[in-house]
């Protein structure tokens, strides 16, 4: 079932699960899944380098990260664009994020330290309806909108044929 903004309800929820698999050095095999409002899925692998003992035989995770902010932010101005009559001849989306890492024993620890994203339209509107769609399209951009509060994720832990909160 596809929707579209004439069939889309006031409100809904969106909803994605991913089951993932170990295989091979570092590799994982993802089933990634839109359950909500419809249903879509994709099958999709992570690897790492040889910093990991990986193979490099698919993306790491921080580059689907990246590129999945991308491509979220383009998907919105794109979409966007058509519904609120600006002209796009040409889009291109530059993204840098970095992260602060430093050693903790045998292990390490990262931290968030920049998102910054270049918009790169050509488009024959004025400046200010290009600058309102750009802002239209982060407030529609799921992923821009989840890095930009505090989140609360929840772990648990399977133990004995329960899950365990951790």
């Amino acid at each position: 079932m596809s929707m579209s903004m004439d069939t889309a309800p006031e409100k809904t929820q969106v909803q994605f699960n991913c089951a993932g698999t170990a295989v091979g050095k570092m590799r994982n095999e993802l089933v990634v899944e839109m359950v909500k409002p419809f249903h879509e899925s994709f099958e999709m692998a992570t690897d790492e380098g040889a910093f990991h003992g990986g193979d490099a035989s698919a993306p790491p995770p921080l580059a689907l990260f990246v590129g999945g902010l991308t491509g979220c932010l383009m998907t919105q101005i794109r979409a966007f664009a058509k519904r609120l009559g600006v002209t796009l001849d040409d889009l291109k989306v530059e993204t840098r994020v970095i992260w602060d890492w430093q050693k903790a024993g045998r292990v390490y620890e990262t931290a968030p330290h920049s998102f910054e994203i270049d918009v790169l339209i050509d488009s024959p509107n004025a400046f200010e309806d290009t600058v309102a769609l750009v802002k239209a399209a982060q407030k529609g951009c799921f992923l821009e909108q989840t890095l930009g509060q505090q989140n609360t994720i929840r772990h648990r832990v399977l133990r004995d044929g329960t899950y365990v909160d951790i």
